[in-house]
């Protein structure tokens, strides 16, 4: 047996073993991850310990992150899966010569309209029907966005990445407790065909401590990989297949719209901040929001302004005009005017700057009509290796468990994209044929004097963009190391006059809030996963 095949085979062990605790509890702490001699990968339990492998292996970051992404994917069906909706990632190539971003994201079928959704005089669709069931499902783009990353800059096949994919779905997943109870009150789950053969086994909710297999999802995956591609799901038997689980079930998604789609390689969003470059994936991602916090906080000189309330509050300005405009301005590009270039202008920020800086003054907060909307449901991977490369990874279902709903016969759980778009029919983020919704995924890398020194992402929905920037004012404006940048109490806002603070945050702080005029409640944070190179050393750290 050569030195390949008992590496290959010790993946396999390896994911096995980690199974358990994959599913273990996590504790948002600022917990440290190992980092060896070739490299480190972060993110996912089970998906840590593959990408490890990989990795020792002697593959390089984008192998690792995609036999890691590839196993997440099956190991926590509830966060993400084959079949999600949505993937995006910046790598940092040899040693930052290169920085590029993947755009892995859901397309709407050619069926789709503006007015598909139809809400009602509360903003709300009813009965959920563009959040859960088969209409909130578009093309699923992780697949291809995935097989992209591996064919332009990686080193494997994807025939030896996805093995230990396919050894999870063969092998099955303990089911934990809090799992236990999404499904047993999930009707959606119960009554959608094949979710309900994957979930309700013999008629029942899966118990805790049972095993989830997925031995359907296993031949899908031995099949794509005994192909060397994922070219049959989109254009293939298993495309007919999932065309013909829509068509069956009343969703749009047709065989033409699976073969039109493509992953894309794109241009990273940046911006400078002294001699550190931050490179973030482009609209519809959510670094376009991050980045405009920043730079609002650049115009103001945030830096300078002493610590304690007035810097506080100035920050939280930058990220409540931000929201504004992320939530009435952003969309496809492809497919309405957004004025990336102006949010992010130098006159911009200084209106910006301006207006923040008088509300501080005044102890006033900046008046914005928004509307909150809590989403969950993803991954985030960050990996590093020995040849310089980084990568930032997110792949996501959308909301829990995605649409709910599952291709018979092929066990593939459905990602809720469509959850992503805004169904006023005037919004520049409305649903129509062919276009991305707008989402929150935010992978981001930063350079320092053009070598790549911090990757990171992370999962919790809308809450991923200002837990980012929280990081990065840390680690970029501060110049805190990483493990200080993870650990840092962070707020989270949408726009309007709800603050959200950690625990941590001081309390001080959180009732002059309040006095303010602030609805100030204590929340998580979303989870956030990175690796740094810091003083020619590795770390790797989640939170």
């Amino acid at each position: 047996m050569n030195h390949r095949t008992s590496r290959r085979q010790f993946v396999f062990q390896t994911a096995a073993a980690a199974l358990g605790s994959a599913f273990a509890p996590q504790i948002l702490c600022a917990a440290e991850r190992p980092v060896s001699p070739d490299g480190s990968i972060v993110g996912e339990p089970t998906a840590e310990r593959v990408g490890m492998q990989i990795l020792a292996d002697g593959g390089n970051a984008i192998d690792a992150i995609v036999a890691a992404a590839l196993t997440a994917a099956v190991a926590a069906p509830y966060q993400t899966g084959i079949g999600g909706y949505g993937l995006s990632a910046v790598f940092a190539l040899e040693g930052g010569k290169g920085i590029v971003a993947i755009d892995g994201n859901s397309t709407a079928p050619a069926a789709m309209r503006a007015d598909t959704f139809q809400p009602g005089a509360d903003g709300r669709v009813p009965g959920r029907v563009n959040e859960i069931g088969w209409l909130a499902a578009g093309v699923p783009g992780i697949l291809a966005g995935l097989q992209l990353a591996l064919d332009r800059f990686g080193t494997r096949s994807f025939r030896e990445v996805v093995q230990p994919a396919i050894g999870v779905a063969r092998d099955g997943i303990p089911w934990r407790e809090n799992l236990a109870a999404i499904i047993r009150s999930n009707k959606q789950l119960e009554t959608d065909t094949g979710s309900r053969k994957l979930f309700f086994p013999d008629g029942q909710p899966l118990a805790v401590g049972a095993r989830f297999r997925n031995p359907e999802l296993a031949e899908l995956l031995d099949a794509l990989a005994k192909a060397n591609s994922v070219e049959a799901f989109y254009r293939g038997d298993i495309a007919r297949l999932i065309a013909e689980g829509f068509q069956k079930n009343g969703g749009l998604v047709t065989a033409q719209d699976m073969a039109a789609y493509e992953a894309r390689l794109v241009e990273p969003l940046t911006l400078t901040w002294g001699e550190q470059t931050i490179y973030t994936a482009p609209l519809t991602a959510g670094g376009l929001s991050v980045l405009q916090m920043l730079r609002v906080m650049q115009a103001m000189n945030w830096e300078q302004v002493p610590a304690g309330f007035a810097r506080s509050h100035a920050r939280i300005e930058a990220a409540r005009l931000a929201w504004r405009d992320r939530l009435t301005l952003l969309g496809d590009p492809d497919f309405a005017k957004v004025p990336v270039t102006r949010l992010l202008s130098e006159d911009y920020a200084r209106e910006s700057a301006e207006k923040i800086t008088a509300a501080v003054k005044a102890g006033k907060l900046l008046a914005h009509a928004v509307t909150p909307n809590p989403q969950n449901g993803t991954i985030n991977l960050s990996a590093v290796d020995k040849h310089g490369n980084m990568a930032a990874l997110t792949l996501t279902h959308g909301l829990v468990f995605g649409a709910q709903v599952t291709v018979e016969g092929l066990g593939l759980m459905l990602g809720g994209g469509m959850s992503r778009f805004d169904p006023r029919p005037e919004h520049p983020n409305a649903p129509g044929p062919g276009k991305r919704p707008l989402h929150n995924m935010t992978p981001t890398i930063v350079s320092r004097g053009g070598n790549p020194v911090l990757a990171v992402g992370g999962r919790g929905g809308r809450k991923i963009p200002n837990a980012v920037f929280e990081v990065l004012t840390q680690f970029v404006v501060l110049g805190q190391p990483l493990a200080e940048s993870i650990a840092a109490p962070r707020l989270h806002t949408e726009g309007n006059a709800t603050l959200e603070f950690e625990k941590a945050w001081p309390e001080v702080e959180t009732e002059s809030f309040r006095k303010l005029g602030y609805n100030v409640k204590t929340a998580v944070s979303a989870t956030l996963s990175a690796v740094a190179l810091e003083n020619g050393s590795r770390h790797a750290a989640i939170r």
